[in-house]
């Protein structure tokens, strides 16, 4: 189910919504509350531009990201969304968690349409994942 961009100005919030429709932005709490609609991505960050002609929503400091229909939070430096790709890039000290699974990276790539993320370390660093295996019952 697709929702709207979230900005304060509703100008903005058009046309963010007529870019991608994907995802909602809020970056001040001093902004009207809004619901969040059903599968919606909400990104929280110091700043924020959006290209309508890219297509390419750009995040930057202080990025915290809450995906609850995918139950996926993460931080980062930075965030780019491309709508188009349906693809959503994050930088800088990445920190992911979903349903208690954990990973950390310098770059992390995640594919909303196939639920996959792609991860980067820093230099001559290593991903760093921790995932919890339940054991069969028996």
């Amino acid at each position: 189910m697709d929702s709207i961009f979230l900005f304060g100005d509703r100008s903005l919030r058009l046309l963010c919504a007529a870019l991608a429709g994907t995802i909602i932005f809020s970056y001040s709490p001093q902004l009207q509350a809004q619901s969040p609609k059903p599968g919606s991505i909400t990104l929280k960050s110091d700043i924020q531009e959006s290209n309508a002609e890219t297509g390419i929503i750009t995040a930057r400091g202080n990025v915290k990201i809450n995906y609850p229909a995918r139950q996926i939070q993460a931080t980062a430096a930075q965030a780019q969304y491309y709508s188009r790709e349906r693809r959503l890039v994050l930088t800088g000290d990445v920190y992911v968690i979903q349903e208690g699974n954990s990973m950390r990276a310098e770059t992390l790539t995640y594919l909303i349409d196939e639920g996959r993320f792609i991860a980067s370390p820093q230099g001559d660093r290593q991903v760093e994942s921790t995932y919890i295996i339940t054991e069969p019952q028996q």
